[in-house]
């Protein structure tokens, strides 16, 4: 168990290309769901969470993104450019490290939307993260509750907790879900460029220090017009609520 972190790096760099034409004109962090862009979703759940700064990362169309969220106070929002070149989730948790800090964050995409049934996922994250054991620790969804999905899965939990990947033809039990406590120790020797997070996914596995918590809730893949229509689908009878 560790404090609550107060700091997360949103995923947001994204070309967007499976929701063209949508992001055409946007990046995929402004396509709205439920009457609400997908960053501000994203943003306003960490706010409620406890989150006072959230990193963002900037790529296509990055000045919208800017503009959209000049006027936002909370959480307090600090810009990481890669407009020079696209460096990949890995590639991009690395560059920001430095407005990260030294101690635990998490890591959200902002093409997903999750709900909690009743405990808080962020707050489990937090209660589950043995920083003596793990380097990462990936909240992951059920593969067959998975909303707005329609892939194989991506890994195995054993009864510790510990993270396999799924064998090439296998049907894995779990996806994961975009939302992640990490360690700055799981970049450690990570050269900058750009590289995907499963890099050092697999690196910390090969080690024993990858590790992962299921969701006790909804969650909805919205990287898609598919998983867009899902969504919109699910939330739309809370809306009306």
């Amino acid at each position: 168990m560790i404090p609550l972190p107060s700091r997360a790096m949103v995923l947001a760099a994204g070309l967007g290309l499976r929701l063209r034409p949508l992001t055409l004109d946007r990046p995929k962090a402004l396509v709205e769901v439920g009457g609400q862009t997908l960053i501000e979703r994203t943003l306003d759940r960490l706010a409620a969470d406890g989150i006072k700064l959230a990193v963002v990362n900037l790529h296509y169309k990055g000045t919208l993104l800017r503009r959209a969220l000049a006027s936002r106070k909370a959480p307090q929002i600090v810009f990481s450019d890669e407009a020079g070149a696209l460096l990949d989730t890995g590639g991009g948790i690395l560059k920001a490290l430095p407005q990260l800090g030294d101690e635990p964050f998490f890591a959200v995409n902002c093409d997903i939307v999750w709900r909690d049934a009743q405990e808080n996922s962020l707050h489990r994250l937090a209660q589950g993260f043995d920083p003596g054991a793990m380097d990462a620790l990936l909240l992951m969804q059920p593969t067959i509750t998975a909303i707005g999905y329609d892939g194989m899965g991506d890994f195995n939990l054993d009864p510790l907790g510990r993270l396999t990947r799924r064998d090439l033809r296998e049907v894995a039990p779990f996806v994961f879900t975009g939302v992640q406590l990490l360690h700055p120790h799981l970049f450690a020797g990570a050269a900058p460029g750009c590289f995907s997070l499963n890099r050092l996914y697999d690196q910390a596995a090969t080690e024993g220090r990858l590790f992962g918590l299921v969701h006790e809730g909804d969650w909805i893949d919205v990287g898609t017009p598919a998983g867009l229509a899902a969504a919109e689908a699910h939330l739309a009878p809370r809306r009306r609520e």
